[in-house]
């Protein structure tokens, strides 16, 4: 799909539909897409617990190195490597294998093995020429027969010679392992449940389903009759799944990203707004891979960088490359963007109007921890989320999610699911992920550890620095704002036509309590 237009003479980009090249880089394993502007203030200012400073980072000196390959005359497209443990895997073929099979992934495990073993033994023949190589140049440097130096000066171009093709063949071995290997989905959390979404498992209730005396109406028909969206002009301009919100439905969605971020922020998290264009490889470092045809990501052409599909992409990379300090986390951030999804191969009553589209707005929070910390964070995304969605009234279930139905990076997946009664089922509106170390081993994303003091300290130890770790990542959704809107306007929906305001919006949104529908 291509829109190019010009405008008083220049020329816009190109927006398409492309796949990303597989370049992915695994946890300790291994293995996605702004338009309107804010015109008022996110949040007034709180008085609320202090929240960490910005602290200046270190920039790793071991960072991942990246390459520039010339694609086409004008693009640049980099490349990169992820901290893949490969001995891990080795160590580990059999667990491996079997989370590849219940994750139905189609990762070749034993060709990676094959790879890493024939990388290995080259390696080693590359080490054995190189000592070789020194040997011949040191014995140069001794008082030898004219005819002994040219012996050792054949010897010596010989084995350059040797030695460079070698290292060539290393790099392609290299190269070849890394794209192989970044197919290896992140391991499960042993109490996740096998199988597709059917076996996911419900680990929380909450509420009832709201009863309604009069014949129920989904948001479409309320949407229409309270003259609060318009997808038909949308359409026109700008495609299918595209929408207008009108009137109060854009004051309902302003007081739900205001009221949203308020109450996330108390709980320490840090607000940002991100871009909402990043480059392909960022994309790709946290994971999000688009599967062939169906890809859900909008690239720019004739450049690296495409539209994102959740903020969780630029917060990621807000600490790319970087050793933060032990004491800085964990980081918590809620993070304000548009979103922008090609909905490929969806179809049906299911994603009829706002349920799903191409562009919304999403509140998303995003954690930086220990390792050691990072499933507890975990649990208190989830049940922020739930606390959140029980405010607004919601009746709703959490869902422990089997492996077929995680994505590559999730070690472990919540997904929240809300009635909609319009609808006549239960819909997602939440998930939260956590996805250990296996996006921070793409984006180099250290920490380290603090000095503790040494029990036996030796004369001549230049530096007590520990090692630097990875940190574990998660990720959650605070509010999806058209399927809230589909959630607020089908349960709150009364006999009149009209539709109740949650209480906790009503101040943020100059106090009005209901929308009716309009005189004519």
């Amino acid at each position: 799909m291509r829109l190019q237009c010009m405008m008083s003479g220049t020329a816009i980009q190109t927006l398409k539909l492309a796949a990303i090249p597989v370049s992915t880089s695994p946890s300790r394993l291994i293995f996605w897409p702004v338009t309107k502007t804010l015109t008022e203030a996110l949040v007034s200012r709180h008085n609320h617990t202090q929240r960490p400073s910005f602290t200046l980072l270190v920039r790793a000196l071991s960072a991942q190195a990246v390459q520039a390959t010339q694609v086409t005359d004008t693009i640049v497209k980099p490349q990169w490597r992820a901290a893949i443990d490969f001995k891990w895997i080795r160590d580990n073929k059999e667990e491996v294998a079997a989370n590849i099979r219940n994750r139905n992934s189609n990762a070749n495990l034993e060709l990676v093995l094959k790879l890493y073993d024939k990388m290995l033994n080259l390696q080693k023949e590359v080490e054995r020429l190189r000592g070789e190589r020194n040997a011949v140049a040191n014995k140069m440097k001794g008082k030898l027969k004219p005819s002994e130096r040219q012996k050792l000066i054949e010897e010596g171009k010989n084995l350059k010679e040797a030695l460079m093709t070698l290292e060539e063949d290393l790099i392609k071995l290299r190269d070849k392992l890394q794209g192989e290997a970044q197919c290896i989905p992140n391991m499960a959390h042993p109490d996740v449940p096998i199988g597709g979404e059917d076996s996911s498992r419900i680990r929380n209730l909450v509420g009832s389903q709201h009863e309604f005396s009069f014949p129920v109406k989904d948001h479409l028909q309320l949407g229409k009759e309270l003259d609060l969206f318009d997808f038909d002009a949308a359409a026109e301009v700008s495609g299918s799944k595209f929408y207008y919100l009108k009137n109060e439905a854009v004051l309902l969605e302003m007081a739900l990203i205001n009221w949203t971020l308020s109450e996330v922020i108390k709980r320490g998290f840090i607000p940002l707004t991100t871009p909402e264009i990043v480059r392909s490889s960022v994309v790709e470092k946290c994971g999000f891979q688009p599967r062939g045809e169906n890809t859900q990501v909008y690239s720019i052409e004739n450049s690296d960088q495409c539209l994102i599909g959740t903020a969780e992409i630029p917060v990621g990379g807000i600490h790319m490359d970087s050793i933060l300090p032990e004491l800085m986390l964990p980081l918590k951030y809620v993070a304000f963007s548009h979103c922008f999804r090609t909905e490929a191969g969806a179809a049906g009553m299911a994603t009829r109007g706002l349920y799903r589209v191409h562009q919304f707005s999403k509140v998303e929070m995003f954690i930086l921890c220990r390792p050691e910390e990072s499933d507890s964070y975990h649990e208190e995304l989830i049940q922020l989320e739930e606390e959140l969605f029980s405010s607004l009234g919601l009746h709703y279930k959490t869902l422990d999610m089997a492996t077929g139905d995680l994505g590559a990076p999730a070690y472990r997946k919540f997904d929240v699911e809300a009635w909609m009664p319009g609808l006549g089922r239960y819909g997602e509106i939440s998930s939260a992920s956590n996805c250990t170390d296996y996006q921070s081993r793409r984006l180099g994303i250290r920490y380290r550890p603090s000095e503790s003091p040494s029990t036996n300290p030796k004369k001549g130890n230049k530096s007590n620095f520990a090692s630097t770790q990875f940190v574990h990542t998660l990720n959650a959704t605070a509010c999806a704002v058209p399927r809230m809107l589909v959630c607020l306007l089908e349960n709150y929906q009364q006999e009149d036509g009209s539709v109740i305001i949650a209480e906790p919006l009503r101040p943020f949104m100059g106090g009005i309590s209901h929308i009716s529908p309009k005189s004519r």
